[in-house]
C-alpha cells in the first residue's frame, strides 16, 4: 500500500505510543484532518514537567563546566559539588565556543542541576542571551544540558530516556541519508546502494532541488531524473525520503513531491524556505505524501503555531539547534497530542546517541530515524558497543548517555578557553 499523507494520518490519529510502526486502515473517502487542538491545550502540554527528580535524590550543586577537546571531538565535563560527573559531546561548532564560554556556563555554576528545566529559561534571560536566539544560543545551552543529564542520570543510575519520561524501545530502525547534491544521478543512486549494503538499513534518504535555491536544481535536470532512478535501482523494499532543504516555492514543491508520490516516498522534508510557515503548510495541504520540517527552528511559539495548524506532517527539532532534549521533548508532547510523530533532525556526529536517547521516551518518533557512518567512530565509547540489528540501531542501556568510562574519555582531553 502506498505511504501517503491520508494513511499517515490515519495511523498516527489516536496512535500515540503505537507509533507509526502499526499496520494501516483501510483508505477513507476523503483524507482526515486530525485532532484539533488548540493552542491552550498545546501550551499546557509543553508546560508540564518532564525531569524526573524523585530518581535523582538531594541537591546536585553544580561545582565546574568547561569546554576540551579530544582528538576531533569537543566535549563539555561537569562536575558537581560531591565529585559527580557528566559528558556531552558537540557538534563541532567552534565559532561558537566564545557563546559557551562566556554567556552559558557561568550561568550554571553554583545552580542545582535538578532544576535544568527552570535553568533552561534563565539562561535564556542572563546576559540578554535572547537576543541570539537561534542556533548560536541554543547550541551551547544544548551542550550543557547533554552533560548535566548524564550527571544526573548517573547518580540515579539511569539511562537518559528513563530521567525523560520513561523507556518505550530499546531499538531505533534507521535509514541512512547521502548528503550529496554533487553527484549525477546514477552516482547518486549508486552511492546509496552501497550504503544500505554497509548499514543494512531499510530505507534511504536523499537531497533533491539545489539547497535555499529559489527552484534550482544542483544540476539541470538531476531531481526529475533522481526520484525515479532511485526507486528503480533500490527496488520496492527500501523506503525513501527526500530533503529539499528549502530549495522551492509551493508550486515546485508541490511537482517535485508529487514524483515522489509517484514512487512511494516516506515524507518530503522542508520544500519550502524553512522560515515561511504558510508556504510549508500549502505544500503539505495539497500533497498526499507526509511533509516534514522543523529543523531549523528555535522557537516553542512557533512549532505550537506549526502543530496547531498542521502546516507539516512530522516535527523534526534539531537536539543540538533547539536547544536541547528537554524543549525537544517539549515538542513531542504538543505533536503527539496533535497525532503527529517526532522525528529529530541529527547535526553532528555524535548527534545519533542524542537522538537514541530521545527516541527510547518518545512515543511516537515515525518510521525511521537518522543514521550515518560517523556513528562508528563512536562505537567503543560504550559497554557493550553500539550495535546495528536488523535494520535498527540498539539503543545504549548504560546511566545517563550511555558511555562506559569517562574517566579513560577524558584522559587525554586539553581544555579550551
Amino acid at each position: 500500500m502506498p505511504w501517503n499523507r491520508r494513511r499517515f494520518l490515519q495511523m498516527t490519529a489516536g496512535a500515540g505510543a503505537a507509533s507509526c510502526l502499526q499496520s494501516a486502515p483501510s483508505p477513507a473517502a476523503e483524507p482526515p484532518s486530525g485532532p484539533q487542538v488548540s493552542m491552550e491545550s498545546l501550551e499546557k502540554a509543553a508546560a508540564r514537567p518532564i525531569l524526573k527528580r524523585e530518581t535523582i535524590g538531594s541537591s546536585v550543586i553544580i561545582d565546574r563546566i568547561e569546554l576540551l577537546r579530544r582528538g576531533r571531538d569537543y566535549l563539555v565535563h561537569v562536575r558537581s559539588k560531591d565529585g559527580a560527573e557528566g559528558v556531552s559531546v558537540t557538534n563541532g561548532r567552534d565559532y561558537l565556543h566564545p557563546i559557551l564560554n562566556r554567556l552559558v556556563i557561568p550561568y550554571f555554576r553554583g545552580k542545582d542541576a535538578r532544576e535544568l528545566e527552570e535553568h533552561l529559561f534563565q539562561v535564556y534571560r542572563h546576559q540578554d542571551n535572547y537576543k541570539l536566539q537561534g542556533l548560536a544560543l541554543w547550541c551551547p545551552v544544548a551542550w550543557v544540558e547533554f552533560a548535566l543529564l548524564d550527571m544526573l542520570g548517573r547518580i540515579a543510575g539511569k539511562a537518559m530516556g528513563e530521567l525523560l519520561g520513561g523507556v518505550v524501545r530499546r531499538e531505533v530502525p534507521f535509514y541512512v541519508a547521502s548528503g550529496r547534491r554533487d553527484s549525477t544521478p546514477e552516482q547518486e543512486a549508486d552511492y546509496l546502494l552501497r550504503l544500505v549494503a554497509q548499514s543494512g538499513a531499510k530505507a534511504v534518504k536523499f537531497r533533491v532541488g539545489g539547497r535555499m535555491s529559489r527552484n534550482a536544481d544542483a544540476s539541470p535536470g538531476r531531481t526529475e531524473k533522481l526520484i525515479p532512478l532511485a526507486r528503480k535501482r533500490l527496488g520496492e523494499r527500501i523506503d525513501i525520503h527526500a530533503d529539499a532543504n528549502s530549495s522551492y516555492d509551493p508550486p515546485k514543491a508541490i511537482e517535485v513531491g508529487r514524483m515522489l508520490e509517484e514512487i512511494k516516498a516516506v515524507y518530503l522534508e522542508e520544500p519550502c524556505p524553512f522560515d515561511h510557515l504558510e508556504d510549508t503548510k500549502r505544500v503539505a495541504d495539497a500533497l498526499t505524501i507526509p511533509v516534514a520540517g522543523g529543523e531549523q527552528e528555535y522557537s516553542q511559539w512557533r512549532f505550537r503555531w506549526t502543530i496547531h495548524n498542521r502546516g507539516v506532517d512530522i516535527v523534526q527539532p534539531d537536539l543540538h539547534y533547539y536547544g536541547g532534549m528537554i524543549r525537544s521533548v517539549r515538542v513531542a508532547r504538543m505533536a503527539a497530542m496533535a497525532a503527529m510523530p517526532t522525528t529529530v533532525h541529527i547535526s553532528g556526529g555524535f548527534g545519533f546517541v542524542y537522538m537514541l536517547q530521545f527516541a527510547s521516551c518518545t512515543p511516537d518518533i515515525g518510521r525511521y530515524q537518522e543514521y550515518k557512518e560517523e556513528i562508528e567512530q563512536y562505537r567503543d565509547w560504550f559497554d557493550p558497543p553500539l550495535a546495528i540489528k536488523d535494520g535498527a540501531l540498539v539503543v545504549p542501556a548504560g546511566p545517563g548517555v550511555g558511555i562506559a568510562n569517562i574517566r579513560e574519555l577524558l584522559k587525554d582531553a586539553k581544555r579550551v578557553v
